[in-house]
Order: C-alpha cells, then structure tokens, then sequence
C-alpha cells in the first residue's frame, strides 16, 4: 500500500476544486461522504471553524457563576472543544488526519491567519493523547482559484517552519480575543449584576475601540451648538453673459476655529453691509489659469473595495466580502479577496496584461473596448504605483483573474464591474484638467469663481466620463474688461454636525485608527496598521449590530444608549485602554511581527495577561455607588415631590425622594426629550423599538402609574386596543370593508386598535401575524395607502417619518418583504452619477 497526501481545504467548494485541477495530472478520484481520493491524494475540507479554544477542564468559567469570585480567568494552556455543529465533519477529517496510509498533509485553508488556525486547531484535535505526530506537513497558497493557479500552488508548496510564525500569531489571536472577552464581558456583567438582575455586558479586544470611535462621533453630534453664519453669492455682467461668485475673506487662514472657512461672515450685519456696499458696483476681474491632472485611484485591498461598495451600492461591509468570496471560490473571477495590500508583486507584469487580453474579448461590452485600449497604446508598464515588492506580503490586490466569469448575480456582476474598471483605469494616463480661478473685486470686496474644464479623460474614460460637465464652463470675460455687480444674495446658514458613520468611513476609520492617536511617535508607530484586519472588519461591525451597540438608519450607523453605557462604566473604572483604538492597532501590529519571525508568543501573550488582570481588579475593587460620566439634569420636576431629577449610570433618579424609573425599559433607551415629555405627560408612545425577554420587538405605550402600596409613581407598559388581539377573545369585522389581501395567507386585512391586522391573526384561533401600525414613526398610514401596500407590494413615498434615536426626518416607501415576513422601509434609489455613486436601494425594518 503507498503512502498517501491528505489536502485540507476550508470550504467544501474549494476541496471540489482542488479535485478537478489535480485529476488531468494525478488520475480520476473516487468520491466518498466526506472526501475524494485516488492514488496519490486524499481530498477533504473542513467548514469554517471545526474546533474552538476552550480553557482547561476545571477551570472554565461558563460552568460557574458569572460573579468576580471566579475572576480573572487565566489558564496556563488552552484545551480545544468541538463546534456542536460540526461535530460530524470533524470527525471524519480526524479519522483521515490519523489512517496509517496518509503521511503527508497539506493545508489548503483559506492563504491567511485565519485559514492557519483553522488547520492548526483540526490537527492538534486529531493527535494522539500518547506518541509522537510524525507526519510531514506542508503549505498551498492560493491568490487565484483557476485550475491553473492550483496546479502552479501544488508546484511550489511551502515547508511547515515556513508556515510557523503565522501559526502562533494565528492562536495567539484567537486566545487574546478569549482572555480579554471573557475576563473583560465578566467582570462588566458582574459589575452590573450586582444590585440583582443579569445585565449582559459584552466588551472585546477589537470590537469596543470600534465602538468607541463611533461613540466619540456621537457625542461630539450631540454636543454642536449651531452657529448662524451667512454666505454672499453675486452675480456679475460681463459682455458675453452673466456668471457667479462667492465671496471670500482676502488672506484667511486656518486657525483654531475647526468650522472658520474662507466664505463664512459670522456677522449678520457685517454680511448685510458687504452686499449693500457691492450691489451695482463695477468689478475688475483677474484670471489664473492652469494645468492640473488626477492620476487613477489605486488597485483595491477588501476594505477600499468594501468602502467603494457601500458608498456606491449599500452594500454592508459583510455583502460585499461575500460576494467577493464567490467571485474568488465559485466563479473564479477574482484573485484572493482577504487582502491589505493593494499592489501586484513586480514578475506579474505578463499576468496583468494576459488578464487585459481576456477582458478585451471577453469582458463587459464597454469594459472590453478600454482593455483593448490599454493593450493597444501599451498603457501596461511596469510602474510602482502598481508592481512593487516591498508593498505585497502573503497577498497582493485584488484583480480579475484570466477566467472569465459566467452568470453572474446582479450584486456579483456590480462588484465584479467594479474590481475589472479599477484594474484597468490604474493603467490609463492620468485625467487631464484646465483648472481656472477668476476673483471679482468690487468695492474692495473679492468674489471668486472656479472653473474646471476636463482636457483629456484619461483613466476616467473606464468610469464613462468623456465629455465636460457644463457648469464647469466659465463665462469668458476679455482681458482689462470690468463687469457689473447685478445682485448680490445674502444666505443665513448654521454650522453643522459632524457626519455620523456609515459602514464605509468605519471602516477606513478602522483602517487609518493611527491617524486618531494623538501621541506624534505612536501615530508614526501605526502607520500601517488598524483596528483589526481586511478580513475581520466585516464581522467586527455586524458583531456590533447583533450585540445592539448599534444600529442601522440607512446608511448610518448609530450608537445605541447600551453603548454610551458602556463606554461610561469604562471610563468610570479607569480601564479605557479596552476602548482606545492605539492599543488595539499595537496588538495588530505585535501579531504581525510574530508573523515574520520578530517577536515570541510567550511576550505577547503575558502582556495580554497582565491587561486581563489589571480590567478584572479595578472593576472588583470599585465601591463607588455610581458611575462617573456626563450625566443629565432633567428640566421637568419629580412628579411625586417636584425635587430635581438626574441621570444616573442605570437610572432617572429624584434627588429628594424615592422616586425613579429605568433609563431603559424594554431594552429601549429613553432619549431626553422623550423622558422629559414622560415625566410631564405621564405617558408617551406608541413607540417602537422595544424588545421582549425572547427578543422579539414589540411597539407599545409607556405611562407613570401611582402605586399606593409603595405611595410613589412607577413605569408600565401600556399595550392599549392591543390587548384584545392577545386576549383569544373573538373580533367581530362584520362591520368594516377590507383594506386588502393578507399578504402571509391572504386572508382579509381590517383595521384593529392601531393597527392593520390579518382577520386570522387574532381573536381564538390564530394562524397568521401579520400586523403594520396605522401610524409608524409618527407618519400616519391612510386606508389609501394600505390598499397600494396590499395590492402592489409598497406604498407611494411618504415624507413625514422621524427617527426615534436621531430625531431626525426622513421620507421612504413602506413595503412588504417576503424573506422577512414584514413592512420594512425601502428608500427610493439615488440617480445616476457617471463616475460617483451607482443607484442603490436599501431597507430596513418599518
């Protein structure tokens, strides 16, 4: 019997494809249940994570109280425990890891960190408790899926010392992220637990300096005082036609004043008097005209590729690293997606113009006239800004690769356009502008105009940008000739906010959280680094959303009240290096180290140690009865004695009696107008938002309610004309007209409380939910509209909704989603912008 190679790939799909290379070379495979094997190979796969680290038997902390007696949690070694789910195929690949007949095996996991653990944690299960591993381990890596790439990967396999510095960066970040989440999330809980209850407090390694940067955000959206300022806009005369200028101050700097600009007068009066003092004066005109170019954007990494389709598409950083990955593992359109670098290595010259060759016959319509361009002029070159060594490690940026893909999702045919223009347009020459300053000076008053004319596209030409926008063009004006000052618009405006997050300026904050480290030498120090990886992110900012430190309103991210709690009690125990982003982008930068060899496990993992320690002690010896942190003095007296309310870490609390109600019931926070207007109302709502002990989101009124026994007032839920669709007593419709099919089981839709409700989903017997409110976000919802809904799938586009959290306006269609079995919000598609963003449609739940 001859010895045989066992392959390990990550994924199933990948397994099958390293099969189909291998055969024309190797011989015909046999498949079984759980692997393919021939002569020479046998081919399996895990599923993702097979196996999860877990501390020594004894010493696990999810079989004791979630109490500081157990705290901190520090083994000397992690034990491994299987994933439930999985359970099946791990053990089959543990059988073949073990056949006597296999001495050699191959780790085909995914070319990165992660792909490393999950090999390393299926071998390690797999050894013998006795005796020595004694089989040869050896590495394939992949940056492309064609049978090509597989069969060159297999030519030139890497040696396991190679692999070995990867591999312990690899465990040891799964293990920092265990010990700093379980210590870290436990001594929280406890900490929050201790007046009774069980308050879930989960913090992580990267995840909260990630919440922090959008908590920070927030807090300096809440704090902006608007400040009136006011912009000149005049028109002027000149003999071949009428153009504007906007007035700005001779000389301005930038200083301290983070919101000054050249064209702000913060003076009413000031404003008003430049006007009157211009307003029908004659104006001299000088001109400066020059050349300018823009050189193409530069190949993309995951997270430039991630920020580019959220911008453009909507896309959620985890779409479009899932559509990536199909392009890469089921269509192999594109190279390896889990990339932070965004250059090709230096021999790949002959690579990339092979790969213009097959766009240029294959590729999308007008994709493939600007291939056969580059190919044409000979636009291909070996240039830095796209071949360089020193700028590629493990991976390279993502390109197309030589096999064209076949049909193609709407979504992966977007993101496949995307990746094709931008690896052609780095080739193009640079865009080439006419760019033109004119300043106006009347009365001592200057007034400039911009004019910017495209020569020649250049690389914008891929993106369809040929022709000069109009408004771009200047009204010519002759040499010494003096124009009329005709009219001069004086606009009052106020400063704003800073914007708040979406998932792509995040992400590019994640990627540059150097640039908000204030300390010159360690700003240096992060250079390259981030808050966690090209790979990671994605799942860092869904892990957010699922935990509701967030939410998403549009394309806005938005903290919830459970993470300004979190960054309160953080910064009340003195433990913010867990929420400072140059902590976390220094353990990236350590694992990277240890990747090449430069810095020992052992010291990482001791320092890591000692931060556990140090999170767990300060939260078990604070005695304090609250938080510090930027409280609130409610305006609205208690209405049990008229003391002064206050905000407290958990709680509205009267100073002066015994008087107080939770800052969140119903794992909905009160925002502080609505807690003033309940305090004076003694009632408010129906609001939405709120979430049962199961999670499930319910919309119901708040009211104060005095209680006699305890002679104080206290918080109820108040579901009103509800009730009677949970109490199974029979409804009678007889008297209404139906609004319209149900569209769950097209039963009748009537009207009932405050709701549109499915004839079958209340009363005895219920066998259908579906249920919309008659007023959603304070936008009433007329029998009209309800009809359209019910009959076409979605409502006109109704103006007058208002975030509950942002207290905001904001106007979308109401539809209905089959895959989500409910009325969500579907905004109307942005227009078409050549070159800027694509039409997206996004929803989310009304």
């Amino acid at each position: 019997m001859s010895n045989k190679t066992l392959v390990i790939a990550e994924k199933p799909s990948v397994a099958l494809d390293i099969v189909r290379a291998l055969t024309p070379k190797s011989g015909k495979f046999e498949k079984h249940d759980e692997y393919h094997e021939n002569e020479h190979y046998v081919v399996s796969s895990a599923v993702g994570h097979l196996v999860e680290i877990a501390a020594p038997e004894g010493q696990d902390p999810k079989r004791g109280k979630w109490s500081f007696a157990n705290l901190p949690v520090l083994p000397t070694h992690f034990d491994l425990a299987p994933i439930d789910k999985s359970k099946g195929r791990l053990s089959a690949l543990a059988k073949l890891i073990r056949r006597k007949d296999v001495d050699r095996i191959i780790n085909a996991c995914d070319a990165g960190r992660e792909g490393e653990l999950i090999f390393r944690l299926i071998v390690q299960y797999a050894q013998p408790a006795r005796g020595k591993f004694e089989k040869t381990i050896e590495r394939l890596w992949l940056q492309s899926m064609t049978p090509e790439a597989i069969r060159d990967g297999f030519a030139n396999l890497r040696a396991d010392a190679v692999m070995l510095p990867l591999a312990d960066a690899a465990r040891c970040r799964s293990e920092a992220d265990w010990l700093v989440g379980i210590n870290g999330t436990r001594a929280m809980t406890a900490f929050n637990s201790r007046d009774g209850g069980f308050f879930l407090t989960t913090v992580g390694r990267v995840q909260t300096p990630t919440l922090s940067i959008v908590v920070e955000r927030e807090e300096k959206i809440r704090k902006h005082v608007p400040r009136d300022y006011w912009e000149l806009r005049a028109s002027f005369d000149a003999q071949a036609g009428r153009y504007e200028g906007k007035y700005i101050q001779p000389g301005f700097k930038k200083g301290d004043d983070e919101h000054a600009r050249a064209d702000r007068v913060w003076d009413k009066a000031q404003a008003e008097a430049i006007a009157a003092a211009v307003q029908g004066q004659p104006a001299t005109v000088t001109e400066e005209s020059k050349p300018s170019s823009q050189a193409s954007p530069g190949l993309y990494d995951l997270t430039t590729l991630q920020r580019e389709a959220n911008s453009r598409f909507g896309f959620s950083a985890k779409t479009t690293l899932a559509l990536a990955q199909a392009l890469y593992e089921k269509h192999k359109a594109l190279t390896y997606p889990r990339t932070d670098s965004r250059h090709l290595p230096e021999d790949y010259l002959k690579v990339a113009k092979e790969t213009a060759q097959v766009l240029s016959k294959e590729g999308l319509a007008e994709l493939a006239r600007h291939a056969a361009t580059a190919l044409a002029k000979d636009y291909i070159k070996p240039t830095k800004k796209v071949f360089d060594n020193t700028k590629v490690s493990d991976h390279f940026a993502i390109i197309p690769t030589l096999q064209a893909p076949g049909a193609l999702s709407e979504a992966e045919a977007k993101l496949y356009e995307l990746v094709v223009k931008r690896f052609l347009a780095v080739f193009f020459p640079p865009a080439e502008y006419q760019v033109t300053t004119r300043i106006s000076t009347a009365a001592g008053h200057q007034f400039q105009t911009n004019g910017k004319v495209l020569v020649n596209p250049g690389w914008q030409a891929v993106y369809g940008k040929e022709a000069q926008d109009e408004d771009a063009l200047l009204t010519p004006v002759a040499a010494g000739e003096v124009v009329r000052t005709e009219s001069v618009d004086v606009k009052g405006l106020q400063t704003k906010p800073p914007a708040r997050y979406t998932e792509a300026t995040l992400l590019g904050a994640m990627e540059g959280a150097g640039k908000l480290v204030d300390d010159d030498e360690l700003r240096e120090a992060m250079n390259e680094r981030g808050l966690g990886t090209p790979a990671t992110r994605a799942s860092i900012i869904e892990g957010l959303l699922n935990e509701k430190y967030m939410l998403r309103e549009g394309r806005e991210l938005i903290p919830t009240a459970k993470a300004f709690q979190l960054m309160t009690l953080l910064r009340g125990l003195e433990v913010e290096e867990l929420t400072r982003p140059e902590l976390t982008g220094q353990w990236e930068y350590q694992l990277n180290q240890m990747e090449k060899g430069k810095l020992a496990r052992e010291a990482f993992m001791a320092e890591i140690a000692r931060m556990a320690e140090r999170v767990v002690a300060k939260a078990k010896s604070y005695d304090r009865d609250t938080v510090p942190g930027d409280y609130a003095t409610l305006k609205t007296p208690c209405p049990n004695c008229g003391g002064v309310v206050k905000e407290n870490y958990r709680r509205f609390a009267c100073e002066a009696c015994d008087f107080s109600i939770t800052k969140i019931p119903g794992g909905r926070s009160f925002e502080l107008p609505e807690v003033e207007q309940f305090l004076v109302d003694k009632r408010i709502g129906p609001l939405e938002g709120f979430r049962s002990r199961m999670g499930r989101p319910f919309t119901a009124e708040l009211q104060l309610v005095f209680d006699d026994e305890i002679k104080n007032w206290k918080l109820e839920f108040d579901f009103g004309d509800d009730k009677s669709e949970d109490d199974g007593q029979p409804v009678d419709f007889s008297g209404q007209t139906s609004h319209g099919p149900c569209p769950k089981c097209q039963g009748h839709v009537y009207e009932h409380g405050s709701n549109y409700v499915c004839e079958h989903s209340v009363g005895a017997h219920v066998t259908c939910d579906f249920k919309t409110g008659k007023i959603i976000l304070t936008q009433p919802v007329d029998e009209a509209q309800i009809h359209k809904l019910l009959h076409t799938g979605k409502t006109d586009v109704l103006e007058n909704f208002v975030s509950n959290r942002t207290r905001r306006a904001f106007k979308a269609m109401l539809a209905y989603d089959k895959k989500e079995g409910k009325v969500v919000f579907e905004f109307e598609p942005r227009p078409e912008r050549p070159a800027k963003k694509a039409p997206a449609k996004k929803t989310t739940k009304a």
